[in-house]
């Protein structure tokens, strides 16, 4: 997994995780990432320190990832429309792209999702993309604990 610091047209920074350097060019080609403050595409790498690892032999975890903000900041008056009811072709068009990025680039754990994502974070395990199922209390503890995760509508694939 690689994090990088982002930046949208319209100034805002942000960071995000991904696979690989590719997975990211992927993404970003197919206007994946968006700027979670205006929903802009049109995102870029923004300049950023590099990780350094520990010395092999030093007991400890890697450093975590900063912890976003309790309350993520409204969009502007302009942004988004936010509708109940169908979600528009372009909204499903996106998601399944989405989706099928997903499945390309993680691992499927179904139902171990937050065990996994847990061993992961704590470094048992070597740290990837992974995606599957979490009960809204599992969710829940892991972002009390400091891990990030995303939960994402599954919309169905587009070949059917």
């Amino acid at each position: 997994m690689i994090r990088f610091s982002l930046r949208c047209e319209n100034e805002h920074q942000f960071e995000s995780w991904f696979k690989d350097g590719a997975a990211y060019d992927r993404m970003a080609e197919a206007g994946l990432v968006e700027c979670p403050t205006c929903g802009e595409a049109r995102v870029s790498k923004a300049l950023m320190t590099p990780a350094v690892a520990k010395a092999p032999g030093v007991k400890g975890r890697a450093e975590a990832p900063p912890a976003l903000p309790a309350k993520p900041p409204a969009p502007p008056a302009e942004g988004p429309h936010h509708a109940a009811g169908p979600m528009p072709a372009q909204v499903v068009a996106l998601l399944q792209r989405m989706r099928h990025e997903i499945e390309t680039n993680c691992d499927y754990v179904g139902p171990d999702f937050a065990k996994e994502a847990r061993r992961i974070h704590e470094g048992e395990v070597e740290a990837r993309g992974i995606y599957g199922e979490a009960s809204d209390e599992e969710a829940e503890a892991l972002r009390d604990d400091g891990i990030d995760i995303a939960r994402l509508p599954w919309v169905p694939r587009s070949d059917g």
